[in-house]
C-alpha cells in the first residue's frame, strides 16, 4: 500500500467514526469540512445552508504526510483545507495554528492550502500537531468548529547504520574449535524501522577470513579455523561491516574495527635453549650465596610458563639446591655447603625443569619437562690458616707456678702455597696477661698464680696468621678451666640451734642438717657427717643419710626440761676432696613441752621459735593466748568466791561479751552463769600476782625488743543477768570450778596445755592483808 491509500484508509475508517457521532448526536450540526491532501483527491460535499438536517461529511482530514529532507526550490505542497459551506464566492477564510505555524507550515487562507516552508527530518522530529478554524470573512463568526490534525513527516533512508562504541576488543582462547564464541557488536540505524527497509541491517566481514565468521542478522562473532596458536600468531584485525535496505544495492553502509586476541593456553612444555650449563663458584663462597643461574625457556604467558627446578637426586648434586625466580623463570643455584677446592674441584649434576600448572587437554602432546646437566667448577683461594678445632678447652690448678704450660693450638695452611703460621694472643681484658702462646709452636703457658676464687674460667683468644700473607688470619677461643685446690673446710649449713619435745621417742630424728663448701665443684660434691670419735653422746648421736644431709636422731627418751633442759651436740662434717678438709660444729639442742601431735607448747623463745623459723606475729600470737589461758583460770577461781553475782559497771553504754564462744545457739546469758566476767573487776583477785608475773617473765624472755609482744590489757565486761527460761546450754557446770583449797591439779583434766597452767598456779601467792 503507498502512501495516498493509506491516508484515504485512515480517512474512511475517520468518517464511518463521524457518521456514527451524527446519528448519536441527533440534531447536532457536524462540520462540513473538505480537506483535499497533497496524495489524496478531492471529494466534494454538498450542502444548502438554509436546510435544516443531518450534514454528512464526506472526507475526515486528520492527518496529511509531508515527505523530509525537501530540497525543492519552492515551498513543499503538503495538503488542502475545505469546507462545504465555502462555495467559492472567497466568502470563508481559513486560520490554521499549533506546532512550527508561521516557520515551517503556512496556509492560504482563501484556499486552504497548505505549504511546508523548509525542509524536514524525521529523525529530529517525526510529526506535527496544528488546529483549523474556518470563519466568515466578513464577520469572523466561525462556520466550523475548531478541529485538531496531524502532519506526518515521512520517512526516508537518509541514515546510515553506525557502530556507537567501536573499536571493539575481543579474546578467546587459542586451540579452541570451530564456531567458539568471540563476541557480538551491534549497529543502530536512525531511520524508521516500522517503514520500509531502511533500518534493516546485514553484517558481513570484509577483513579476518577465514579465521572468524560472523551472522548476518544478529552481528555474533564466532572462530572458523580450529586450532589457531598463540605462540604462532596471538593478535588478530577484523574488520565488520552493517549495510541498511537488507543488505540490497543502494543501502547506506558502515564499518567498524574489532581486535581479536588469542588467550593463553598451556599448551607448551619448558625447553633447555642447551644440554649443559657451565658454573664457576670461589671456594670462600658463602653458605645460601647463588652460584649461578639457568633457564628453561617456556613459549606460554602468564602463570602457563610458570617453571620448576630441580636437582635430580645424586652425591655431588647434594652440594647445592635449585631455587625457582618468579620474576624471570629462571633456576637459581645456591651453595648448600661449604667448598674446599683442595678437596674437591669441579661438581656435576642433572637438573628438571617443569611446569608448576598443567593441563589435561595437552597432555597427550608429551611430557611437559626438560632436563639439562650443570656443571660447577671450584676456584681456589688464598684462605687464612684453619684450626685444627673449632675451640680448646685447658685446665690447669689454681696453684700451678707460673710458667708452666698448660696446653696448645695448631693451624694449619690448606693452599697450595703452604705458607707457614705464627700464633699470638689477642687481649681483651686483664685477665688476659695471666697467659703466654709461643709465636711457633702455639704452646700456651701461665704468667701468674691462678686463684679459683678469683676467677674460676678465663677465655682467651688465640689468633693464627700466614707468614706470606699477614692480612689473612684465623681467630679460636680458648677457654681455660681454672681447677680447685681442696683447701676449704665445709660447713653446717643449718642454724646451730634445734629442740626436742619431753616425749620423744627412741631413734626419732629432731633435726636434719646439710653442709656447704667454698671449694669447687658446688654440685656433685660429697659430704660426710659423724660424731667425734673422742666423744661418745649417749643422749644423741649423727646420722649420715648419704645425700649430703644427715640427721640428729635421739639414742633415749625421757627427756624432762625441769631436770635439763639444754643438750650440746658436736658435729663433724667432712668434704671428699684431696687433702681432706672437715669442721666440727657444737649444735644446741633445747629440751621443750610440747603437746600431742608435736606442737611446742612452752620453752624459751630462743629455743623454740628461731629454730623453727616462726615470725614475729607467730610469737605474738602464742603469747596472748598464753595469757588468754590464764584468764580463763582466773575465772574459775572467782566463781568459787563470789555465790553472788556481783554488777561492777552500771552504765548504760557497758559493753558486755562472753568469754566462751559456742557454735550452738542457746538461751542467752544464763549460758555464762559458770564464768562471770565481773570477776575481772574483784578489788581481790586470787591468783592475779601468779599471772602478773608470768608476763612479766615472758616479756623479759622476749628482751622487749621491736619484736616483743604488747603489754596486754585485760578488757572486763559486766554481767549481763540470768533469768533465761531455757537455762544454760553450757557444758561446764560448777562442779568444774576450782574450791578454795588451791587445788589446781584438776585443771590436767582438760588435756595438756592446763597441766601447764596447773604447775604455774601451784606457786602459792603472798599473803594478803586486810588492807588489800
Amino acid at each position: 500500500m503507498n502512501g495516498g491509500g493509506g491516508v484515504c484508509f485512515l480517512s474512511l475508517i475517520c468518517c464511518i467514526a463521524l457518521l456514527i457521532w451524527g446519528v448519536v448526536g441527533g440534531g447536532m450540526r457536524a462540520p462540513s469540512w473538505e480537506v483535499t491532501s497533497s496524495e489524496g483527491r478531492t471529494r466534494p460535499r454538498g450542502h444548502e445552508r438554509s436546510r435544516v438536517q443531518r450534514i454528512k461529511r464526506g472526507w475526515v482530514w486528520n492527518q496529511f504526510f509531508v515527505l523530509e529532507e525537501y530540497m525543492g526550490s519552492e515551498p513543499q505542497y503538503v495538503g488542502k483545507l475545505h469546507t462545504d459551506l465555502d462555495h467559492g464566492h472567497n466568502a470563508v477564510k481559513y486560520t490554521l495554528s499549533g506546532e512550527g505555524v508561521g516557520s515551517i507550515f503556512t496556509i492560504d487562507q482563501i484556499t486552504g492550502d497548505i505549504h511546508a516552508l523548509v525542509g524536514l527530518d524525521r529523525e529530529e522530529k517525526s510529526f506535527y500537531t496544528l488546529r483549523a478554524q474556518a470563519v466568515d470573512l466578513h464577520s469572523g463568526i466561525p462556520l466550523e468548529p475548531e478541529s485538531e490534525f496531524i502532519i506526518k513527516v515521512q520517512d526516508i533512508n537518509d541514515n546510515e547504520p553506525r557502530f556507537l562504541d567501536g573499536p571493539y576488543s575481543a579474546s578467546v582462547p587459542e586451540m579452541s574449535p570451530t564456531g567458539t564464541y568471540v563476541t557480538q557488536v551491534t549497529a543502530t540505524d536512525a531511520d524508521d524501522p516500522t517503514y520500509g527497509n531502511s533500518a534493516r541491517i546485514v553484517y558481513s566481514i570484509l577483513h579476518g577470513q577465514p579465521y572468524f565468521a560472523v551472522d548476518p542478522k544478529t552481528g555474533v562473532i564466532r572462530t572458523a579455523l580450529a586450532n589457531m596458536d598463540r605462540e604462532v600468531k596471538g593478535e588478530y584485525q577484523v574488520l565488520l561491516q552493517a549495510k541498511d535496505m537488507g543488505g540490497q544495492l543502494g543501502g547506506l553502509a558502515s564499518t567498524t574495527t574489532i581486535n581479536i586476541s588469542l588467550s593463553d593456553v598451556n599448551d607448551n612444555p619448558p625447553r633447555f635453549a642447551k644440554s649443559i650449563f657451565h658454573l664457576r663458584v670461589p671456594e670462600s663462597a658463602l653458605v645460601g650465596s647463588a652460584v649461578g643461574r639457568i633457564r628453561a625457556q617456556d613459549l606460554d604467558a602468564g602463570s602457563n610458563s610458570e617453571v620448576d627446578y630441580a636437582i635430580v637426586p645424586g652425591d655431588e648434586g647434594n652440594m647445592f639446591d635449585i631455587l625457582s625466580d618468579g620474576q624471570t623463570q629462571e633456576g637459581v643455584v645456591v651453595l648448600k655447603k661449604a667448598l674446599d677446592y683442595e678437596a674437591k674441584k669441579s661438581y656435576t649434576f642433572k637438573v628438571e625443569a617443569s611446569n608448576a600448572q598443567l593441563d589435561p587437554r595437552f597432555l597427550h602432546l608429551g611430557p611437559f619437562k626438560d632436563s639439562a646437566i650443570v656443571k660447577v667448577t671450584v676456584v681456589d683461594v688464598d684462605e687464612p690458616p684453619v684450626f685444627t678445632k673449632p675451640a680448646y678447652s685447658l685446665e690447669v690448678y689454681e696453684d700451678t707456678p707460673p710458667g708452666t704450660i698448660i696446653g696448645s693450638v695448631t693451624a694449619h695452611d690448606l693452599d697450595a702455597s703452604s705458607s707457614a703460621v705464627r700464633y699470638s694472643l689477642e687481649w681483651l681484658s686483664e685477665s688476659d696477661s695471666c697467659f703466654d702462646i709461643d709465636t711457633v709452636e702455639g704452646t700456651i703457658s701461665t704468667n701468674d698464680f691462678l686463684d679459683r676464687e678469683t676467677a674460676v674460667q678465663h677465655n682467651i683468644t688465640v689468633v693464627a696468621t700466614k707468614v706470606n700473607n699477614p692480612l689473612l688470619s684465623t681467630k679460636v677461643s680458648v677457654t681455660v678451666d681454672v681447677l680447685d685446690v681442696n683447701e676449704f673446710p665445709p660447713e653446717l649449713s643449718v642454724p646451730s640451734d634445734t629442740f626436742i619435745c619431753e616425749n620423744t621417742r627412741v631413734g626419732q630424728v629432731i633435726q636434719t642438717v646439710g653442709a656447704v663448701d667454698q671449694d669447687l665443684p658446688p654440685v656433685g660434691q660429697r659430704f660426710f657427717f659423724k660424731s667425734p670419735k673422742d666423744l661418745r653422746n649417749r643422749n644423741f648421736t649423727v646420722r649420715d643419710f648419704g645425700n649430703n644431709t644427715a640427721g640428729i636422731v635421739t639414742r633415749r627418751s625421757g627427756f624432762q626440761r625441769r631436770l635439763l633442759d639444754v643438750y650440746t651436740l658436736p658435729v663433724v662434717v667432712e668434704d671428699s676432696g684431696y687433702p681432706a678438709q672437715s669442721s666440727t660444729a657444737t649444735l644446741t639442742i633445747r629440751v621443750c613441752s610440747c603437746g600431742v601431735g608435736g606442737s611446742l607448747l612452752t620453752c624459751s623463745a630462743e629455743a623454740i621459735f628461731l629454730p623453727v623459723g616462726l615470725s614475729t606475729g607467730a610469737l605474738m600470737a602464742i603469747l596472748l593466748c598464753v595469757a588468754l589461758l590464764m584468764v580463763v583460770a582466773a575465772l574459775y577461781m572467782s566463781q568459787r568466791r563470789h555465790k553472788e553475782k556481783e554488777t561492777l559497771m552500771t552504765s548504760k553504754e557497758d559493753i558486755r561479751d562472753n568469754v566462751i564462744h559456742y557454735d550452738d545457739e542457746g538461751g542467752g546469758e544464763a549460758d555464762t552463769h559458770a564464768f562471770d566476767m565481773g570477776t575481772l573487776r574483784n578489788t581481790h583477785p586470787v591468783r592475779s600476782d601468779n599471772i602478773r608475773e608470768f608476763i612479766e617473765q615472758r616479756l623479759e624472755e622476749s628482751q622487749k625488743g621491736f619484736a616483743a609482744p604488747p603489754y596486754d590489757s585485760l578488757a572486763t565486761y559486766a554481767y549481763e543477768g540470768d533469768g533465761s527460761v531455757a537455762g544454760s546450754l553450757s557444758s561446764i557446770e560448777e562442779s568444774w570450778v576450782i574450791d578454795d583449797t588451791g587445788d589446781f591439779s584438776s585443771l590436767g583434766d582438760w588435756g595438756q596445755p592446763f597441766k601447764t597452767l596447773a604447775n604455774i598456779l601451784d606457786t602459792q601467792p603472798p599473803a594478803q592483808t586486810d588492807e588489800s
